[in-house]
């Protein structure tokens, strides 16, 4: 799977749909990377490079999966 690399600049300008907060750019346990918000415990996934910012598309994240991303950034 090739490395799906986000420019900080964006990074720093994407927001939550669901409480427009920050997120955290952080890898799963299979490496791909998701668009974490700690707040609400919630993951967006990241298609190809591309941030898929829809509240339908995010995944709620177990507790393990929680301190793992927390503990990444």
């Amino acid at each position: 799977m090739p490395e799906e690399i986000l420019d900080p600049t964006l990074l720093s300008l994407l927001a939550c749909p669901q409480d427009k907060g920050p997120l955290s750019l952080v890898r799963t346990e299979d490496g791909a990377s998701v668009l974490y918000n700690s707040r609400l415990r919630r993951a967006y996934p990241v298609d190809n490079g591309i941030p898929v910012l829809l509240i339908d598309e995010a995944r709620e994240v177990s507790d393990a999966e929680h301190e793992a991303f927390t503990a990444q950034g």
